[in-house]
Parts: structure tokens; sequence; C-alpha cells
């Protein structure tokens, strides 16, 4: 869901390589321990992009345990390798679509490219909630925490079938965009659901959200007093339920005790105020461990697409340095 809480978008680009510290560029004004940087990061992203790597996809991998009643085809995988690679880490991936439309399949572009440069990727699939404030026809669907337990449903599938595909269960990353990055960032930090199905949160090595909202009360509330009622009703209750306490159980900035994964979070200029929010809350404890990225050039769909399709993008090399990085570091 698209919604501009703008402050005045500014032509500045900010990197935070530690939550305490921001890294600024403008387009008259380079900081230079920011211009170093930019340029390490350039660098990674000349050499990645120079290198041609093939990589093997699996489509439609079914996440759900045998003893499972349902085969619903929402609740799969895609499955991209590198080639010729072992033990490469893996980048579990859920796309955005308002936690009610789209799907796995939208994310594959951008899965073939982090394949191309030595990193596997699961593009993941899960149950929609209804949308009827975008297609009458869109009536029926499910509720948190349907959503998030197909995640961790798909992550406790990845983790018992890593030696069959050959990338490392040691070095899982979680990230996502729109609703999928308040899907990754929810996962990494509550440990309800995977504590269901055997695992904890120290699973991943890092989390990459992107472009999400991450407090549901203060997104219930934009539209709720924002000139949109209807929205909040349709949307927002229609995915997460109708009371402060469902919004709440459904917020990762409700469970911010747990911080412990080293997180990069990426933000477009469109839904800035959400992450910028989420990043203030983080600020009030003593988790630093934390990389951030504002783009205010380029709107929701601008990012997805340079990140997802767009030959060179500065963002993606932030994400590849990011995973190789902690990957390195054992």
């Amino acid at each position: 869901m698209r919604i501009n809480k703008n402050h005045g978008q500014q032509k500045l680009n900010c990197i935070k390589t530690q939550i305490s510290q921001t890294l600024c560029i403008t387009k008259t004004n380079k900081m230079k321990k920011a211009i170093l940087v930019l340029t390490a990061v350039l660098l990674v992203c000349h050499i990645s992009f120079g290198q041609s790597e093939d990589f093997t996809v699996y489509n439609d991998l079914s996440y759900l345990s045998k003893e499972s009643v349902s085969n619903d085809s929402l609740q799969r995988l895609n499955l991209v390798l590198p080639s010729n690679k072992e033990n490469y880490p893996l980048l579990i991936w859920i796309g955005g679509g308002a936690w009610s439309y789209g799907d796995r399949n939208q994310e594959m572009d951008l899965a073939k490219r982090f394949a191309a440069q030595g990193i596997a990727v699961a593009s993941i699939g899960h149950r929609l909630s209804p949308a009827t404030w975008r297609d009458s026809t869109l009536d029926k669907g499910i509720q948190h925490p349907r959503h998030i337990e197909d995640v961790a449903a798909s992550v406790k599938w990845l983790h018992d079938n890593a030696d069959t595909y050959g990338y490392d269960k040691g070095a899982f990353f979680i990230g996502g965009y729109s609703s999928g990055a308040h899907l990754s960032a929810l996962i990494s930090l509550d440990n309800t659901y995977l504590n269901q199905v055997g695992l904890s949160i120290e699973i991943f090595k890092g989390v990459i959200p992107i472009s999400g909202t991450y407090d549901i009360v203060d997104y219930h509330n934009v539209f709720l007093n924002g000139g949109r009622p209807e929205l909040a009703k349709l949307h927002v209750e229609a995915v997460f339920g109708s009371t402060d306490k469902d919004f709440k159980n459904a917020s990762p900035v409700t469970y911010l005790k747990n911080l412990s994964i080293p997180m990069l979070l990426i933000s477009d200029n469109t839904l800035y105020n959400y992450s910028k929010l989420f990043e203030e809350k983080i600020r009030e404890t003593e988790f630093r461990d934390m990389q951030v990225l504002y783009s205010y050039d380029l709107s929701h769909g601008e990012l997805w697409k340079n990140i997802s399709l767009s030959e060179k993008s500065i963002y993606r090399a932030v994400i590849v340095n990011f995973i190789k990085t902690l990957f390195g570091n054992g």
C-alpha cells in the first residue's frame, strides 16, 4: 500500500553505517567521508556486475509439511541457485502486495540478479487477505497471523532442505519489500512463529526490510485520520483485525526488546515516514547493529524497479555487500 506522509522531499541520499552515524550525499554538497564509503560500495557493484554467472531455478516448491491437509498454490516458493557453487548464502525474499495481492513470480528478476552474484534466493509466497478496496471480487482471504505463519513454514522447509539444494543453512538472510518488509522484520523480532516450527530468530544472519510499515497502530491511524477511513477498515482491519491489541501483536515495534539480528533498513520517499518511525524507535534501545539507507529520489514503485530491474543499482549493491560481509564474517 502506498501512503505518502512527506516531510518535504529533498534531492538527498543518506546512508547510516551505524545507527549513530549519518552519511549524506546531495547533488551540490558531497561529504568527503560519504564519497569514500560510496566509492567502496560502487566498486563492489562494478566487480559484481562484471561477473556473469549461470543459475538454476526451481519453481513452485511446496513448503508445507507432508502432514498438512492444505495444498494452497500460494504456499510455495521459487528457488534460484548460483550454479557451480556450494554453501552460498540464502536470501529468503518476501515480495510486496499489501498482504493481499502479488505473488512470488513477480520477484524472479530480483532473485536472478542476486543469484548472478553468488547469493541464492528463495522467493516465497504466502496466503493473502481480502482486498475489496482494490477489486470487489477479492472478498475472500485470511488474516494475521496466517501470513507470518506461512513465512515461518517456508523458513522451516528451507532449513530442512539446505543439504539437498546446496545453500548454507548457517547463512540465512531474510528481507522483503513493502508488506514483505513488514513480514521480514516481524519474523526476525517475534520468536513466536519460528518457535512453532522448532526454530528461532537466531537462524538469521541478517534482515533486510525495504519500504515497509512496522507500527500497525500508526498505519491504521494514518488511514483513519488522514481522509481515507474506508481503507482503515477495508485494508488494515481486513489484514490485521480491528483492535489496538490486534495491531500491536502484528507490529515489529512491539518486539524491539528482541533486537539481535543485524539489520539493513532501506526506504523510498513514499513510505519514508514509516521507516523513520521504526528507526527512531530502535534508537531508543541499545541496539546498534543497523545500517539505514534512504532514497529521497525514488518513489515506492521506482525503488522496487531499481533494485529488481536496473542493470546497475546502488541499492542492490548495498544489499549484496551487507550479505557478503556478514557471510564472510562467519
